[in-house]
């Protein structure tokens, strides 16, 4: 899940990392009262999910109401229906940098990834200069080290007084990395001002979907939600996508989904959603199929290989989410795995008919949407 730039410093000002004064707005008539807040100059910042803002002209420094007011009418007409403007105050800067946190694929630690020379040419620094940019792998049994953040900071070439405060954010900011169960935390750029003070001038978040159960303070804005199934996902942290086909997925991992998504268009059926009920969410079958139930569909399939997500436990789950919620289109099920034989148990007496083979699942599955469609 991504998180706005607006959401970014939120969680920067709570950690004690300094953030430009702010304030967010909505519709144009609310940018006079916000441009009274903050002063002159100012930038005005688009809120969208994609980079590059500033070379795509979304984000505006403006001298006067004037100018301010113009590009707030400009921005919000523009046809991507850009959701927010954070109209913020314009810093004295004396030097950008660039500071983040992910995680390295290889070997699983966190990764440290740091610049002195930051800003909205990063990317290209990384191709042309890329001794510029300073990597440390951090092993998360023992997390960001002192000395280590201090290293990295005397290896940007950071005058004392810099370098100290530079190494207690770093600090911070692998804390919030931690905390949130980041994929990535960014500041870029990380102004050093006139006055040697670090503020986060800009920042970037993306938290593992898996996770968003331990966070309920983050959550995702309305004006970013589709419909309810999407709202019921997105707040229980299941990973759903929704298409305009006629069969709801209910499935475990992403290569048996992605199987399952072949064989369907293979028998000539098309897909209503994809819903991830495998890994920590096998337990979850009454919300999953609220979720199924809300995405217009002529059937649910649920197909599961489970080892460590036991078929039995999905196989209750499922019951009892039939009973309580009494679906109004079929069920077809594929449950393999740990405990199958309860698992197929369970179904029999619930009066569904277990099967074995993911292709005949899928067939059945076909079929019957093509029936009902008619």
């Amino acid at each position: 899940m991504k998180l706005y730039e607006y959401q970014v410093k939120d969680l920067f000002r709570d950690a004690g990392i300094a953030i430009p004064k702010s304030t967010l707005i909505h519709h144009a008539d609310q940018a006079f009262q916000a441009f009274s807040l903050i002063g002159f100059p100012c930038v005005i910042k688009s809120q969208v999910l994609s980079g590059g803002r500033g070379k795509a002209g979304l984000i505006q420094f403006v001298k006067d109401e004037a100018k301010g007011m113009e590009e707030v009418r400009r921005l919000f007409s523009l046809p991507q229906k850009i959701p927010a403007l954070l109209i913020e105050e314009a810093v004295d800067i004396a030097q950008e940098v660039y500071a983040s946190f992910t995680v390295d694929p290889v070997s699983g630690s966190a990764l440290s990834i740091v610049s002195a020379t930051g800003g909205v040419d990063i990317e290209t620094l990384a191709i042309e200069q890329p001794h510029k940019i300073l990597q440390t792998k951090i092993d998360m049994n023992l997390g960001l080290q002192v000395y280590q953040s201090s290293h990295i900071a005397y290896e940007c070439g950071f005058e004392t007084d810099t370098a100290k405060k530079f190494t207690q954010l770093l600090l911070k900011l692998y804390q919030l990395f931690v905390k949130y169960d980041c994929e990535l935390l960014e500041i870029n750029p990380l102004f050093i001002t006139k006055s040697n003070e670090l503020v986060a001038g800009d920042g970037k978040c993306a938290i593992d979907d898996n996770s968003m159960f331990r966070h309920e303070d983050i959550s995702l804005p309305h004006t970013d939600i589709q419909n309810e199934a999407e709202r019921l996902a997105a707040e229980e942290g299941i990973p759903f996508i929704q298409f305009d086909g006629d069969i709801s997925l209910m499935c475990a991992g992403a290569g048996l989904t992605t199987t399952v998504y072949d064989l369907v268009h293979y028998e000539g059926g098309t897909i209503a959603n994809y819903l991830e009920f495998g890994g920590p969410h096998y337990k979850k079958a009454m919300k999953a199929m609220e979720i199924c139930l809300r995405v217009p569909s002529k059937v649910i399939l649920i197909v599961t290989f489970g080892t460590i997500a036991r078929a039995d436990v999905m196989a209750q789950g499922i019951v009892e989410a039939i009973g309580k919620l009494k679906p109004d289109r079929p069920i077809v099920t594929c449950i393999r795995g740990t405990n199958e034989a309860e698992a197929v148990e369970t179904l029999r007496k619930a009066g569904l008919n277990p099967l074995f083979d993911t292709e005949e699942a899928v067939r059945l599955a076909v079929t019957l949407a093509k029936e009902i469609r008619v």
